[in-house]
């Protein structure tokens, strides 16, 4: 007969305390929390997503209009069978670039999405959108303090049978 004096350790408790040393030696790694603490400080355009239409929501995002250039290429489906998710990406060769937006026309509010872009990153965002009908769907990209645009119409279907 054995008697037992005390806690053996088990595997159980052997894992337990290996994984609290590691999560706790992990809280004392410099992470570069930097451009996340700034993201995260950048003024939520809440005017800018209360605007009905395209104009309105251009001006109050950016406070000016853009212009159209072949350097931004917005890419979106010609025909969107499911309008609950309309797959849309923009990327551009423009230097210099601070944001991205994406607006739709004829949702009940215009800005469906919009992104800054931090210094040094390249920039192109892809994003599925909701798109109440057939409309046109706007990239704007912001580049050296300038605007952007490229437009494509997307036509949507209702199961898939006609625009």
């Amino acid at each position: 007969m054995t008697t037992t004096t005390g806690p053996h350790p088990t595997r159980r408790l052997i894992l337990q305390g290996a994984a609290s040393v590691a999560l706790i030696g992990l809280g004392n790694l410099p992470f570069a929390a930097g451009p996340a603490r700034a993201a995260a400080n950048d003024k939520y355009p809440e005017e800018a997503f209360k605007q009905k239409s395209e104009a309105d929501a251009i001006k109050a995002l950016y406070g000016k209009t853009a212009e159209p250039s072949d350097k931004v290429k917005l890419d979106a489906p010609e025909i969107a069978e499911n309008g609950g998710v309309v797959p849309v990406s923009v990327t551009t060769t423009l230097d210099k670039v601070t944001s991205i937006s994406f607006f739709v026309a004829e949702n009940p509010f215009a800005l469906a999405a919009s992104y800054k872009i931090p210094d040094g990153t390249i920039p192109g965002v892809a994003n599925r959108l909701k798109m109440a009908k057939t409309t046109n769907v706007v990239a704007i990209v912001e580049a050296d303090g300038k605007l952007f645009s490229a437009t494509k119409e997307v036509k949507v279907t209702v199961g898939g049978c006609g625009g």
